[in-house]
């Protein structure tokens, strides 16, 4: 088609403009120059077209479909790059019959082929974009992140576009740049050392399942202390839980200690671990009125009336002399207190009883005799967690001089106050 109407213009034109005074060659000229303007704005028309109703066409019927897949794609401008295409394609095959013969032909198709090049390196650039994101709503990225490996591979890839970029615009081919790098490997490894190691780093971060994205890690040296946002191919976002944003390079997370508190939600339980002080002043064994008290205490109960009949038979057997506290086996109100807390929790509805359970004594201190529980909250919510933590202490707590027993509490002014009165 264009080379008829290349001959149809050539024909016409110099039966008018030959009597102008313009030579052959003149007049071949200018009808090459106006099918070269006309092929440039038939490109500019197919670029327009397919950037504007196509592109919204397959746009609004990716947003009508029930599939996640093609808006992604959309988001991603996979349709706005394949379209570009159109143009290019339809300038290569205009260029050839307007240009063959003359010195712009090389230089045209070498600038559409770089063209193309760069219209590919962008598609396949925005189809791994595509690919990470549909990844990303499977179940298994939140065990495994794939965000290094794309990296890694639209680094070679812009690599690659540059090497035959460059071989296309100095007539070289891609095999003399490639064996002039081997010079520069020594630079190159310094220059991409980050990049390499966090690759590697990536790939054991991935192959042993040690961090992924939503996992609450610490790592006091670099200040991070919240969720992981994203695992690239040199660094790892965590955002902290003032909402902050610390960035910790991929390969610290080889190279030094972290700590990882994703077992802790899979498991379903967060370990309450905390201590009472109890005042070694008033710990005592417990009297007769003390233990009907006590016995009035629903949940240890049974407990006391169990406890007391061991000791009656084991002081009748032994013949214990009880006119003196110290004969003998005796109750005392801190393990009577230490029984109550055990059946409060085990009781409570938000504490696991099939995960380590224990309330026990510590070494007693200056400060005291520690009473800890060490305990699992099924609540693994860091809000919800610290609730029911706070709940529990703050019945034991008020529970403590029930028991006929005190919390060990430094002086205070107010105490130094009553002393000085």
């Amino acid at each position: 088609m264009i080379e008829y109407l290349s001959a149809f213009l050539n024909a016409y034109l110099k039966e008018n403009l030959l009597e102008l005074g313009l030579t052959t060659g003149m007049v071949e000229s200018l009808v090459r120059g106006g099918l070269i303007l006309l092929a440039l704005l038939l490109s500019w028309v197919a670029h327009r077209v397919s950037q504007g109703p196509i592109k919204r066409s397959i746009e609004k019927f990716a947003h009508y479909t029930i599939q996640q897949w093609d808006d992604i794609l959309v988001e991603k401008h996979i349709v706005k790059r394949i379209l570009y295409f159109i143009p290019l394609i339809l300038l290569y095959v205009l260029s050839s019959p307007i240009l063959t013969g003359t010195s712009l032909l090389p230089f045209s198709q070498a600038l559409i082929s770089v063209l193309f090049l760069i219209a590919v390196m962008m598609f396949l650039d925005a189809m791994l974009s595509a690919l990470l994101a549909i990844y990303g709503k499977s179940a298994i990225a939140k065990e495994i992140s794939i965000t290094p490996f794309v990296q890694v591979l639209k680094l070679g890839l812009y690599f690659v576009t540059g090497i035959l970029l460059l071989s296309l615009l100095l007539q070289k081919t891609p095999l003399y740049f490639l064996s002039g790098l081997g010079a520069l490997t020594a630079v190159l490894m310094f220059v991409f050392k980050d990049v390499l190691m966090g690759f590697v780093a990536g790939i054991q971060l991935i192959a042993n399942k040690m961090v992924a994205p939503k996992d609450w890690i610490e790592m006091p040296k670099y200040g991070a202390d919240g969720d992981v946002l994203e695992i690239t191919l040199t660094t790892v976002k965590v955002q902290n839980f003032d909402n902050t944003i610390t960035t910790i390079p991929t390969y610290a997370l080889i190279n030094e200690s972290f700590k990882n508190w994703r077992n802790m939600n899979l498991s379903g339980g967060r370990r309450i671990k905390r201590y009472v002080n109890i005042d070694l002043g008033s710990i005592k064994f417990c009297n007769s009125e003390m233990l009907v008290r006590f016995k009035s205490i629903q949940l240890i109960s049974q407990y006391i009336q169990n406890r007391q009949e061991e000791i009656l038979v084991y002081n009748k057997k032994h013949q214990v002399d009880e006119s003196t506290l110290v004969n003998g086996r005796r109750l005392t109100n801190i393990g009577v207190f230490r029984s109550y807390v055990e059946a409060y929790l085990r009781q409570h509805p938000m504490i696991h009883n099939d995960m380590t359970f224990l309330i026990r004594q510590l070494s007693p201190s200056e400060n005291g005799l520690p009473i800890e529980i060490y305990v699992f909250c099924k609540n693994t919510n860091w809000t919800a967690y610290e609730a029911i933590q706070a709940d529990i202490f703050d019945h034991i707590l008020a529970v403590v001089p029930e028991f006929d027993l005190r919390v060990f509490q430094e002086p205070s002014g107010s105490d130094f106050q009553k002393i000085a009165l």
